[in-house]
């Protein structure tokens, strides 16, 4: 049950984890209004941001990236007061972040910078983990939010400093996923099951939950998506924009935001990012394919040649 039956909440953005907030809120028993821009038929939708900012005193935004977030911001700025803590969700650029935070506190609201790690079924669970940076009083206040959702809320410090590491914590899992894909096509290109790969994996220093989770999927080409390629590709554009305004080279992460912008190309895009792995399989598959036809057609030489 939620503990505070007179605080409203609003959620803004009903993709894949602000749904399942909202549910876990809606589950709790509080008092949740809604709005995305693709409507949706769902308790409580409000028509705009600036009905949910007027209803609701803690709102948490769930948009796709920095320009989003200031759009939704600037189209409820008047209604924002100092009863409002904005709690951005979104994993956007340090840029962005800074600006909405500017736009919340010139309104005398108070800007919570807590983006999450944890996918579908985290969110689906209230196990999300909430990086926060910002005020620690106004994380107090929200906390009852939060840990609707949530199994670990981290105080991080200052604004921004939740976004830097979120988008650094991201790079992690890009590339990560990106060699583990590499070393699925290695194994099947070799004749080696890659079921024997995830046996060898499982019992090596390499594993960790990410590997579990997504090699079982790139083995049995399930690609539905917790965390789609084009959101992790984002994610990497923003790290390489950070790294390049401190002037340093991401060798790993330039590669494998390449592979990524490759795979979005092909059309894998709405995909978990784990379909990294099917520029792989399309090529492997092809090469099989070619074999058997080539076997195929020598067989049927040998019995050609056999009734001359």
């Amino acid at each position: 049950m939620f503990p505070d039956k007179h605080l409203r909440v609003g959620v803004i953005g009903l993709g894949i984890i602000g749904t399942r907030v909202a549910e876990c809120l809606r589950d709790a028993d509080a008092h949740v209004y809604v709005w995305s821009r693709t409507p949706k038929t769902v308790p409580n939708f409000l028509s705009s941001p600036q009905e949910i900012a007027q209803l609701a005193d803690v709102i948490q935004i769930f948009v796709t990236n920095g320009e989003a977030l200031l759009e939704v911001l600037n189209d409820m700025k008047d209604r924002i007061t100092k009863k409002h803590v904005i709690v951005n969700n979104s994993t956007v650029d340090l840029e962005s972040t800074l600006k909405a935070a500017e736009i919340v506190e010139s309104m005398e609201g108070t800007f919570l910078d807590a983006p999450f790690t944890g996918s579908k079924v985290a969110a689906e669970k209230g196990s999300l983990v909430y990086y926060v940076s910002g005020d620690p009083k106004a994380l107090d206040q929200v906390r009852p939010v939060l840990n609707v959702s949530a199994k670990e809320i981290l105080f991080m410090g200052e604004i921004g400093t939740a976004t830097i590491l979120k988008v650094a914590t991201n790079m992690i899992s890009a590339t990560i996923v990106e060699v583990l894909c590499e070393s699925y096509a290695l194994t099947r290109a070799c004749g080696v099951d890659p079921e024997k790969l995830q046996t060898a994996i499982e019992h090596n220093a390499c594993s960790s939950a990410l590997t579990t989770m997504k090699l079982p999927a790139i083995i049995s080409q399930d690609y539905e998506a917790h965390f789609s390629l084009k959101n992790m590709f984002k994610d990497a554009q923003f790290a390489l924009k950070l790294a390049n305004d401190k002037h340093l080279d991401l060798p790993a992460l330039s590669a494998t935001a390449s592979m990524m912008f490759k795979s979005i190309q092909r059309g894998y895009g709405e995909m978990d990012f784990s379909s990294l792995a099917k520029t792989y399989q399309d090529k492997l598959d092809a090469s099989s394919k070619e074999k058997e036809k080539g076997s195929k057609s020598a067989s049927s030489g040998k019995k050609d040649s056999k009734k001359d």
